[in-house]
């Protein structure tokens, strides 16, 4: 498990109710940092997301990592980019391959608190990710 799933899960288990943690979610995506205007295109958009959702990125550094950035229109879909962020950003493209994202989404409860659509939202930014780093191995 990585300090970040282990930060995220501490954080999540000390929230009395889902309510506190949709707002600690939703104050996770107001710090993510500004995506520049010239990324929201067609070409880094997220389809199979009901929100309008831009994520970009590229491999940087020696050894290589991925340098990610993200963001959505809505508040909790924000939320939702700052976590895969916080397990993603700054990590090897195999070691993006290797965390199981969905594993850290159920076990921070997420499974059974969104919606079917924010579900596959959330699918849709992993595999998107998830072929950014595939595509650098």
């Amino acid at each position: 498990m990585t300090d970040a799933l282990q930060e995220l899960l501490d954080t999540f288990e000390m929230l009395d109710s889902w309510e506190e943690r949709y707002r600690h979610l939703i104050e996770l995506g107001r710090k993510l940092p500004v995506m520049p205007e010239s990324e929201h295109s067609e070409e880094n958009k997220v389809r199979g997301c009901m929100s309008q959702v831009w994520m970009a990125g590229e491999i940087e550094g020696s050894p290589a990592r991925l340098n990610l950035r993200g963001d959505s229109d809505a508040h909790i879909v924000k939320g939702l980019i700052a976590l895969i962020l916080a397990l993603t950003n700054g990590r090897t493209p195999q070691e993006v391959l290797d965390t199981d994202i969905a594993d850290a989404f159920t076990r921070l409860g997420l499974e059974s608190h969104l919606s079917m659509n924010r579900r596959n939202g959330f699918y849709a930014m992993v595999e998107r990710i998830k072929s950014m780093a595939a595509a650098a191995v």
